[in-house]
């Protein structure tokens, strides 16, 4: 019986992080080399990253390129400044932050963000000051390249 209960708590708790969760999202205007704009998803306690050459868009007939970086640690969420010289240097500013749900399915069934990630299609919610509404990143040529598109709001 405790172990039937303990499944089911277990159970519960997936089904939480899998959907319905708020987590933290950022988009960091980064002028480096080139300007583009950092998309950072708080996924496994970490922010997994895509570099956007022409920023987020607010439109769903655009869709952006998005291209996979580095994890980052959870605290480089709030960073603003000026990286030094070397790989990324240039200034950092946060454009728009707030947070999400994770609202990827797999027929009809919630998927975790972890899972939705190594599948390569990630269907979100974000609440931030410039951005709101659902958008999905969905990966499309290797590893690395993914597309970021706005999408009408998922009942």
């Amino acid at each position: 019986m405790l172990l039937a209960l303990l499944l089911a708590i277990l159970s519960l708790a997936n089904a939480i992080c899998a959907k319905g969760q708020s987590m933290i999202f950022v988009v960091q205007k980064h002028q480096a080399t080139h300007l583009h704009y950092d998309f950072r998803l708080e996924i496994d306690g970490v922010l997994k990253s895509w570099a956007v050459p022409k920023g987020p868009s607010t439109t769903p007939k655009e869709k952006r390129l998005a291209v996979l970086v580095e994890d980052h640690p959870l605290s480089y969420a709030t960073f603003e400044g000026i990286i030094p010289e070397g790989y990324g240097a240039g200034t950092v500013e946060i454009w728009d932050s707030g947070t999400f749900e994770n609202r990827t399915e797999k027929n009809g069934v919630p998927v975790q963000l972890a899972e939705a990630f190594k599948n390569g299609h990630i269907h979100i919610r974000l609440s931030g000051r410039r951005l709101s509404g659902d958008y999905v990143l969905m990966r499309f040529k290797g590893d690395k390249n993914w597309l970021l598109t706005k999408v009408l709001n998922a009942p």
